[in-house]
This record gives structure tokens, sequence and C-alpha cells, in this order.
């Protein structure tokens, strides 16, 4: 762990930083999400069995899926939610990083991200990352790069288009809107890989089914899937 310089600790005291989840006042070695608050994620422990999980089933027979897993249970309007709500849309990328790392040091011991060749974040639309500023699956992808040293392919596939906010839609609705979105630019970066998706929450499957069978036009690909969030059907 890196000593805390004096200035970290000055900032910290002039502008103290909250928790996302409970709000509180974060100590000085606290990121993002307090000590009390992390124990008490609802976890989905689906690493545990990360092929025969709810999860992974949702990619069974429709991709080449190896392992699937979140961190915790995603449920609209709950205080985990704020985890999610405020990367995407408060303008705090530095959330996705730090929840990646915490991710990546849970799984790592795991052997989670064994045989993995590299990382592929589901891409934005150039639009709404103009909007954003900043693509909140890369950012997840960064922290989860820093501890497991895997790649970050970040240039292999592209979003077409922005097919608008999957919140209120249904299952047919989702795979409608994502249907022929994605494009690979370098099949030969990736063929023979074995690549981790990384999305910030999954709840059908459907944008992350779509990103795989596009990078699965690519020989011999293998696919594992990692997300922060999961949303019980």
């Amino acid at each position: 762990m890196k000593p805390i310089s004096f200035w970290h600790r000055l900032l910290d005291l002039i502008s103290p930083r909250l928790c996302v989840v409970c709000g509180q006042r974060l100590s000085i070695s606290e990121e993002v999400i307090c000590a009390k608050c992390n124990l008490h994620l609802p976890r989905t422990d689906f690493h545990q069995d990360p092929y025969e999980n709810e999860m992974a089933k949702l990619f069974w027979h429709q991709i080449p899926i190896e392992r699937a897993t979140a961190l915790f249970y995603y449920e609209a309007h709950s205080e985990t939610a704020n985890i999610l709500y405020e990367l995407k849309y408060k303008n705090h990328p530095e959330i996705g990083e730090v929840m990646g790392r915490l991710m990546a040091r849970e799984l790592k011991a795991t052997g989670f991200f064994d045989g993995i060749d590299g990382i592929v974040p589901i891409p934005l639309a150039k639009k709404r990352q103009r909007q954003r500023g900043y693509n909140q699956s890369m950012e997840i992808a960064r922290g989860v790069s820093e501890v497991t040293c895997l790649p970050i392919y970040n240039k292999v596939v592209r979003r077409n288009a922005f097919e608008g906010s999957q919140t209120n839609k249904g299952r047919w609705e989702r795979n409608e809107n994502v249907e022929h979105v994605f494009e690979v630019e370098d099949i030969s970066a990736i063929q023979g890989k074995h690549l981790l998706i990384v999305d910030d929450v999954v709840t059908t499957g459907a944008t992350v089914l779509a990103c795989a069978q596009e990078l699965c036009k690519a020989p011999n690909v293998k696919v594992t899937v990692l997300a922060l969030g999961f949303a019980k059907s």
C-alpha cells in the first residue's frame, strides 16, 4: 500500500470525500466506497461456479462462454445502484477504475483470469461518449488491467450507433435495440484469443451478447464476461 502524502491528507481535510453508497465521509485510506458498505455489498459470488450461474446461463449455446461473474446484484433505486448512477451520469469515471481494481483483487486468487489474453470493454457510440466524456466500461477495464496486467483491446470493435438507453426496455426490446450495432475492426488482433468482455451492468445480457457474437466472427475466440452489477430477472 502506498504511503499517504501530506498533500493528500490536507486535500482530504479541505474537501472530504463521501461514500457513493451511504454518503458518509470516507477515511483517508478508503476510495469511492467505505469499508462498511463494501462489506455489505450484495455480492453474487458467481465466481465460485463461473460457468454454472444465472449470469453465465444467459450466454449458453449462443457464444463460446468460458466464465461469467459480477461483483454485486444490481437493483434499481437501491443504495447500491448509486455506484453505477454516479459512475455513468455524474461525471465520476474514477469510480469505474476503483471498482475495477476492487473486483480484480477479489477474483485474482480464484483463477478467474487464468488463460485470458486481453480485455474488451463494451464500447460506447461516439455520440454517447462525447456527451459523457468517457466510457464507463473502459474505466472499469483500466482498474482490472492495473491489477491483472492484462492488455486492453479498445480498438478491436466499435459501436456504430447510439440506440438509446436500455434502462426501461424489456428483454425483446433490448435484443432488438442492439442488433447489428457492433462491428469488428481488427479480426487479426483477436483470432484465437480468450477475451474478457467488461460491462458496467448485465441485465438480459443482450448488449454483451451482441458484442461477443461480433467478436466471435474471428476464428477460435473464447469469451469470459465480467460486470460490476447483475440485475436479477
